[in-house]
């Protein structure tokens, strides 16, 4: 890996950081900053990495302007066993973004230019600005000023984050005019969006069977109602073997997952509109309002590069944790379900997802081809068993691995060290929203 017009290298923390970061924020598609990493590409790991990432967290949020809070992660990576400072910058919406110490001048905005970060000229200043969303739902009066937030409470609570009494200024919950906006309406414990779940008979929308409705609540409330549901309506396959039990579900948890909380978060309220999501006899349909943002290619779309349409929601859901990275959700979506499950069009994104019919025909495609041509020259059959259940069931653990094929936990430990040694799986996400992926290369 290099620098180049999206990823910055810096060695360790330096008194221009916000700079770079103003830089990506500005440049359409956004970017990544390595702290830790020197200009070869060498990692030379970071010391007291957490408070390392407050600092930087800190400096981000106070010294640029408009905010930019909810378009960026700082996360901590390991890359040749040294501990480095991943932070991840998305596109901003209300662009130029500039230094507050020097305004919005050539001294405060910058620009990426290749692998450097360059001085905005007035011109240049003037054309972002003037293409700037006037109607962002953070600017948008909430048709409703007495709103409650005790939903919002007890979420922020659970998570060990319990809201002060400033939590509408801190969360942006409040228009420039100190009302309300209407994002502050969407988190509310009551508004008029409905989230709806639809359920027809055939392959048409003609005959309804079902037909739920989820909103009215706030939309962190109403976003694991869906999730519940579509859990319950994503039904699991069963294969007896001789040697053991494999389950499959209909669709890709994973990516279920991913793509319900992608409409969620990226929707365009300005609609009106929530997200509508629906089942039929061989597939499962999820759209989402708003077109692309504006400027953004469908290539960039399917390589993650993210443009939140509301930083403010985004920022919410990164705070519950129902985000994990920014950028990560299509990524993982076309990890089971390639581009042609996207259908765009100027006004709505739409997302279609085959129903799996048959458990086998997938599972021996994947692996008894896998095996019999890559997997089996470089791991033997312990492995291989795993590979198999991994496949299957991505956030499977190793207990339950273990319980399957009879082995001690710590040699499960062992053999999957193994295959991620060989570089045939790999694990994405945490502890408990993560999921092994079998890796590119064994791909059929």
């Amino acid at each position: 890996m290099t620098e180049n017009n999206r990823v910055e290298f810096k060695a360790q923390l330096t008194p221009h950081l916000e700079r770079e970061v103003v830089a990506f924020l500005n440049y359409l598609g956004g970017g990544v900053i390595y702290i830790g990493i020197n200009d070869q590409g060498e990692a030379q790991g970071v010391e007291n990495s957490d408070q390392l990432q407050l600092q930087i967290k800190d400096r981000i949020k106070n010294n640029i302007a408009p905010s930019c809070m909810g378009l960026f992660d700082v996360v901590e990576e390991v890359r040749e066993e040294k501990p480095i400072i991943k932070i991840i910058v998305a596109s901003g919406q209300e662009r130029p973004y500039y230094l507050k110490k020097y305004g919005m001048s050539s001294k405060g905005a910058f620009m990426r230019n290749g692998s450097a970060s360059e001085p905005m000229t007035g011109r240049m200043i003037e054309d972002l600005f003037s293409k700037r969303i006037k109607t962002s739902i953070g600017k948008i009066e909430s048709p409703n000023q007495e709103l409650k937030f005790e939903q919002l409470r007890i979420y922020y609570d659970t998570i060990g984050k319990p809201l002060k009494k400033q939590f509408a200024k801190s969360l942006e919950l409040l228009n420039p005019d100190k009302k309300y906006n209407y994002v502050a309406y969407l988190v509310a414990d009551n508004n008029n969006v409905s989230v709806k779940v639809a359920k027809y008979a055939d392959t048409s929308r003609v005959d309804l069977v079902q037909n739920e409705e989820f909103g009215f609540c706030s939309l962190i409330k109403a976003t694991k109602l869906v999730l519940d549901k579509i859990d319950v309506e994503n039904k699991t396959f069963t294969k007896i073997t001789s040697k053991e039990r494999l389950e499959k579900k209909q669709w890709d948890k994973v990516a279920l997952r991913e793509a319900i909380i992608n409409a969620m978060v990226h929707n365009d309220y300005t609609y009106e509109l929530a997200p509508k999501f629906e089942f039929f006899s061989d597939r499962f349909e999820i759209t989402s309002y708003g077109g692309l943002p504006q400027g953004l290619s469908k290539e960039e779309f399917f390589l993650g590069v993210s443009i939140p349409r509301s930083k403010e929601i985004m920022r919410i859901y990164r705070d519950m944790e129902l985000v994990e990275q920014l950028g990560s959700g299509v990524p993982r979506i076309l990890q089971t379900y390639g581009e042609e499950c996207f259908y765009f069009s100027e006004n709505f994104i739409r997302m279609s997802f085959q129903m799996e019919k048959q458990m086998g025909k997938t599972v021996e495609k994947t692996v008894g081809k896998t095996v019999g041509k890559t997997v089996g020259k470089t791991v033997g059959k312990t492995q291989l068993d795993i590979l198999q259940l991994l496949i299957v069931d991505p956030q499977i653990t190793h207990k339950k691995i273990a319980e399957k094929l009879k082995l001690s936990v710590r040699g499960v430990e062992y053999n999957i060290k193994k295959l991620k040694d060989n570089k045939i799986i790999d694990r994405r996400g945490g502890r408990k929203e993560g999921y092994w992926i079998v890796l590119e290369q064994l791909e059929l």
